[in-house]
């Protein structure tokens, strides 16, 4: 299994930084790693709510659809995505803080099927792409407004400031 923690600091509401960030399709936006992003369901983000996300793997495309299976509004979104190869859990919790908000982001990958033997592996690649994905999205949120090209869910997040670390590095 391969973890990576991030912690992103934003001076927009909690509100609207969540909002952006639980319309997972604007992944696509904030993280190098993600081609192509999609909402697959109309209507606002909740339980159940699906977003496709086209990633590369191994040399080709892949796609993943993920599915919201935890949602607190304007604080917490669980997404989990699986295929044949891997599965793939995202955390997104905001909290706010006297001059904005927080972003603490929590991503776990695990190998499926024969593959699995090789999760100790992932971990050294998953943390470079989820290094990428981190400084992004401090990128994204310190943009005015964020996604704005592309932007359907929800107001976007302002200026803000970002730093990360590996999950197994933590205290």
């Amino acid at each position: 299994m391969a973890r990576y923690l991030a912690t992103v600091e934003s001076r927009s509401p909690a509100a609207e930084t969540f909002g952006y960030l639980a319309a997972f399709s604007n992944a696509a936006e904030w993280d190098p790693g993600v081609l192509a992003g999609q909402h697959l369901d109309p209507g606002p983000v909740r339980v159940g709510s699906r977003f496709r996300l086209v990633v590369p793997f191994a040399g080709a495309r892949m796609s993943l659809t993920h599915e919201v299976i935890g949602f607190v509004p304007d604080r917490e979104v669980v997404l989990q995505a699986a295929n044949a190869v891997l599965r793939s859990t995202d955390r997104i919790v905001v909290t706010g803080a006297a001059d904005g908000s927080t972003v603490r982001y929590d991503a776990e990958v695990r190998l499926r099927g024969p593959l699995r033997v090789l999760d100790l592996l992932l971990q050294p690649g998953f943390r470079v792409v989820a290094e990428r994905a981190a400084a992004g999205l401090a990128d994204a949120l310190s943009r005015v407004p964020p996604g704005s090209a592309t932007r359907r869910a929800a107001a976007a997040p302002g200026p803000s400031g970002g730093a990360a670390e590996p999950a197994g590095d933590r205290p």
